[in-house]
């Protein structure tokens, strides 16, 4: 049985041993087959780092310096004000330090509707706008959050070369207990219905607040995060431009747990026959080798998206300067346009490609999934 086979069989066990049983009983059984597949650490998590770690408000003192405090610093000689604030600066969190290659700011927001409310991060370029910029929605996967994300995908430091804000929605463990978005589920599946909603209206504003593109908006993700970012193209055409999914699923696959892990092990894929409203241009990275969604799903999301229309195909291989070899192949509509682009990075498993080592579920080998996607992205401008 191959490593994918055998993991998504894993998945399907817990799930009928935990039928009848409490939920809590259910969910332990699913996490101890997501920890032998190396998907969950085994140990309690690690604190989270200054870029995670929730931002805070600024201290106020409204009771002045105290005095066991004063009397301390004055034996010492020092300005009791001055140690006082010194202390109390030295326990906040430090927001995450400017780089180089990605000296914008990463701000932190909130958005909610009747649906919920998600937390995000913004990357806003340093680089002085020259007109309204284009916006890169990314949806992290499961056991990520928008900051690992982030560092993972090294997004951030494209943006800045290329001008493009980047809005990273964050999942609640409230909503999915792995930090997944609910892309199997049928309620999230619908157009201005539960996540879809959410991460449609944190776009819509994103786009208002920020004087972004409308033209130009395109949402990409990874694994759960590409199930739903397909999920996005489908129900909101005129939204956005072009998707990305890497490692993803079709649209349709899944109605519930069970059919979401069957569409994993790349079964019952038949059920991904939805016709989208209109075609949006997309971009597929897929493993070869991926252990956690097979890689037909890519295959089943390339047609899904390209429908009835009349297509030509180019098929390239190559090998990215760090060894990982690779199939593209380009789809072109009548006009000569390139309509979806299909990744095939052969040896390659369930990470993002090309990816930075500091972010979780990432391969450095290979091509850069993040430059293709937003080289991509912005070829669709002005059709």
């Amino acid at each position: 049985m191959k490593p994918y086979e055998q993991f998504v069989e894993n998945m399907l066990s817990a799930v009928r041993s935990g039928q009848g049983k409490d939920p809590a009983a259910a969910t332990a059984l699913i996490q101890d087959a997501l920890r032998n597949a190396g998907l969950m650490p085994g140990a309690p998590a690690a604190t989270p780092s200054a870029a995670e770690a929730p931002a805070r408000a600024p201290f106020v003192d409204l009771n002045g310096v105290p005095d066991w405090l004063r009397r301390q610093a004055t034996a010492k000689g020092g300005k009791p004000a001055d140690d006082w604030r010194a202390r109390l600066d030295a326990l906040r969190p430090r927001p995450q330090p400017v780089t180089p290659d990605a000296p914008g700011q990463f701000i932190e927001g909130s958005f909610g509707n009747a649906a919920g409310t998600r937390r995000y991060r913004l990357y806003v370029p340093a680089r002085a706008a020259t007109g309204p910029r284009p916006l890169v929605v990314m949806l992290h996967g499961c056991q990520q959050s928008a900051a690992d994300f982030a560092a993972g995908t090294a997004m951030n430091r494209l943006a800045e070369e290329q001008g493009c804000l980047v809005l990273y929605p964050d999942q609640e463990r409230s909503a999915n207990s792995s930090n997944c978005w609910n892309w199997f589920d049928a309620t999230h599946q619908q157009r201005e219905q539960g996540e879809p909603s959410l991460l449609a209206g944190m776009t819509r504003k994103i786009v208002q607040e920020h004087g972004a593109d409308p033209r130009r908006v395109y949402i990409a993700g990874l694994s759960a995060g590409g199930a739903m970012a397909a999920v996005m193209g489908a129900a909101y055409p005129e939204l956005y431009a072009a998707v990305g999914v890497h490692s993803g699923l079709p649209v349709g696959a899944a109605r519930d747990l069970m059919s979401g892990l069957n569409a994993m092990k790349g079964k019952h894929l038949h059920g991904a026959s939805r016709t989208l409203r209109r075609r949006v241009p997309l971009i597929v990275f897929h493993g070869d080798q991926d252990a956690v969604v097979h890689p037909s799903n890519g295959e089943v999301l390339i047609r899904q998206f390209l429908g009835d229309g009349t297509v030509r195909e180019i098929e390239e291989r190559g090998t990215a300067g760090t060894g990982r070899g690779h199939t593209r192949t380009t789809a072109l509509d009548d006009a000569g346009r390139a309509v979806a682009e299909h990744w095939v990075v052969h040896g390659a498993g369930h990470a993002w490609a090309g990816g930075d080592p500091s972010g979780s579920y990432t391969d450095a080998a290979g091509p850069s999934a993040s430059a293709e996607m937003l080289r991509f992205f912005l070829d669709q401008a002005g059709d």
